[in-house]
């Protein structure tokens, strides 16, 4: 497998309204200095921006795309480039990096950097929500009214302890809704859930700051991990939010946890969905797994991903 260093080009896409974005210019440095052959350099001031410039990035033939940013920034681009023989280098400047947690990339943009030089290359899962990408999970309900109370003024200022925060928020204002879960590849029964907090379909292992969406799940694993959680009193939430972290507050009795490749998601009301932070499409839902579509540059000590597929060991391409 073949280091980063050797690709032919290198583009370097930045979120410079990221919560570390300002520090892209010490970052390029670092990975030119490592071997890294940067030949473009993008801050975007804006999301509004990163469609264009990624399109410009892949039209001009780069086979290495360094992004920094949060996982919505990480999440945009992984979706754009999924499919293509370009491998995805990532900076995690953003306030949760769940899905630099998930594949074990370094929080410290110095050593970030020298995975991009020196890592080597996985394939991993993208899923999709009505067509829309996501890497760590998509979901309605709660999640959304949090996403809604976070500003980026708060994420800059207290950093990840916005999420809870934010949690406390919105789930004051909280109301319950119904679903139905319908898995069109027949390996379940339609499933008809009342009086709901949140439904979830995680395609990562990691969210919400370095919660665990299952202790089963990994991002490479082929599958989509679902739950249902119930609402009820103040105790029992609680008593699975201590659960979050290592992912067992699926086996809560108010929790229900199924996997499959594609469920289709529908509410009552119809309910806006998150995607990995971004809110990005509407239910009903249909949510796929699209395997190995993505290669990523993570540390050589990476355990993240080991299902690797035919893209990871042919690339880079002749």
């Amino acid at each position: 497998m073949k280091a980063a260093r050797d690709a032919r080009s290198a583009a370097v896409v930045i979120n410079a309204g990221s919560r570390r974005g300002r520090a892209h210019e010490l970052a390029v440095d670092t990975m030119r200095k490592a071997g890294v052959p940067i030949s473009a350099v993008h801050p975007v001031p804006s999301g509004a921006d990163l469609a264009g410039t990624l399109d410009r990035v892949l039209a001009d033939g780069h086979d290495l795309v360094v992004v920094g940013g949060g996982d919505g920034t990480v999440t945009y681009a992984a979706g754009r480039i999924a499919g293509t023989n370009v491998m995805l280098g990532v900076l995690p400047l953003g306030t949760a990096n769940d899905f630099a947690r998930t594949l074990q990339i370094p929080n410290n943009l110095a050593e970030a950097c020298a995975t991009v030089a020196d890592g080597k290359v996985v394939d991993i899962d993208l899923g999709r929500a009505n067509g829309e990408p996501f890497l760590n999970v998509a979901s309605a309900g709660l999640s959304v009214a949090v996403t809604e109370a976070i500003s980026p003024r708060l994420k800059r200022y207290i950093g990840p302890l916005a999420y809870s925060v934010a949690t406390l928020r919105a789930y004051a204002r909280h109301r319950p809704f119904r679903a139905r879960l319908e898995f069109p590849a027949g390996d379940h029964e339609p499933l008809e859930l009342g009086n709901l907090l949140q439904v979830a379909v995680g395609n990562g292992r990691h969210y919400g700051g370095g919660n665990t969406v299952s202790p089963t799940a990994g991002i490479d694993d082929h599958l989509l991990d679902i739950y249902a959680i119930l609402a009820g009193p103040l105790r029992e939430h609680a008593s699975i939010a201590r659960l979050l972290k290592d992912g067992s507050f699926i086996e809560h009795d108010r929790v229900y946890h199924l996997t499959s490749r594609h469920v289709r998601l529908v509410t009552d009301p119809p309910l806006p969905v998150n995607l990995d932070g971004e809110i990005a499409t509407i239910t009903p839902a249909d949510f796929t797994i699209q395997r190995n579509a993505v290669h990523v540059v993570v540390p050589q000590s990476s355990t993240g991903a080991l299902l690797d597929g035919q893209g990871a060991a042919n690339w880079p391409p002749s």
